[in-house]
């Protein structure tokens, strides 16, 4: 930043969040993250998408030295067909572009020395892949891996205009199959960017489409603490992208065991509370249900209860501080939550 501040960072997540500390230690940062008044919500599905198309134990280890989130409403664009140099940009809808305009697109992409330009480039083909025939022509030509190099681009506006169009070109199942490979650069870009940046916000959208259905599901068993994390220090947009990213894990029985042995932050407890947005506390909710479903056997129990910081022991576990949390919620205002919690309890 020019002005010399600190940007807050996930990769040190300990020392922020003191993932062992009280309530007290927590105080201050459940002040930022909670006391807000939000809008009433609808009921959760068991598994949702970002909703965007224009545009093993011990989870995620910090990385040593890092600190501890739109798609842009930009005109389409696309070169002028009959101009060989491709230099001039015409305003064109994007279930309208051609076989050749998609190819002009990719081309110029690999080829402009511009950051605006590649950002524009990669906004024309993120609205461009809203439409099924647009996704299924920019895989046939090979664009998914030429899109998702931008990922590592220096100029922060790229890397997030490739993430929105990975996220549209996500949408679609054969897709899929491509864009899975990145899925560690896209975890690592949640981790080192800023908190709250559009980057994290857009890598979060992208891993919510792509953790919808259980065929991809696996790739995200070792974010589980990374996204805790960022649950308690992020913003209500991310909170709200990050949470149904865990709904969709929690709902595939597979994933639990590696779920309920991940580290948790004690402060993520803080978010059970009034004063949280029901549009998060009522998919942390539907995330809790989800893993109490689940019966471990005696033995597997007292196993993770001697694991002092897993999740388990952190929210699940019959001495967990989420059950007096949760009786306090039946006296939420909000009907959808205090039904969530009844189910919870009984």
């Amino acid at each position: 930043m020019g002005d010399g501040s600190v940007v807050p960072r996930l990769g040190n997540m300990k020392a922020l969040l003191g993932i062992v500390a009280g309530a007290g230690a927590s105080y201050g940062l459940y002040k930022l993250i909670s006391g807000q008044v939000f809008k009433k919500n609808k009921k959760i599905p068991q598994s949702e998408s970002s909703g965007v198309k224009s545009s093993h134990q011990g989870g995620i280890k910090p990385r040593p030295g890092s600190l501890l989130a739109k798609v842009s409403g930009l005109d389409v664009v696309c070169a002028r067909p009959d101009d060989p140099a491709s230099g001039d940009i015409i305003h064109q809808s994007p279930n309208k572009l051609e076989l050749h305009h998609l190819k002009m697109l990719l081309s110029r992409l690999q080829t402009s020395d511009d950051p605006s330009d590649r950002s524009q480039v990669l906004i024309t083909l993120g609205n461009a892949a809203a439409f099924t025939i647009n996704q299924n022509q920019i895989r046939e030509l090979e664009g998914i891996p030429v899109i998702a190099g931008f990922l590592s681009d220096p100029a922060a506006e790229v890397r997030v205009q490739a993430l929105n169009a990975l996220n549209n070109l996500c949408m679609n199942i054969q897709n899929q199959e491509q864009i899975k490979l990145y899925v560690p650069q896209v975890l690592e870009l949640i981790e080192m960017s800023a908190v709250n940046s559009d980057l994290q916000l857009g890598a979060l959208r992208l891993l919510t489409n792509l953790s919808v259905t259980d065929k991809h599901q696996h790739l995200l068993k070792e974010s589980v603490t990374l996204l805790l994390s960022l649950l308690v220090v992020s913003n209500e947009g991310l909170q709200v992208q990050t949470s149904k990213i865990l709904v969709n894990l929690s709902s595939n029985p597979d994933m639990i065991d590696d779920i309920v042995q991940a580290q948790a932050p004690a402060s993520v407890l803080l978010l059970f509370d009034k004063r949280t947005s029901p549009a998060v506390l009522l998919r942390l909710l539907t995330f809790v249900g989800n893993l109490k479903a689940w019966r471990p056997s005696a033995q597997v129990a007292d196993e993770l209860r001697r694991k002092q910081d897993c999740l388990f022991r952190v929210m699940l576990d019959e001495s967990s501080e989420l059950h007096g949390k949760l009786v306090q919620l039946l006296s939420h205002p909000d009907g959808e939550i205090q039904a969530q919690v009844a189910r919870i309890l009984t």
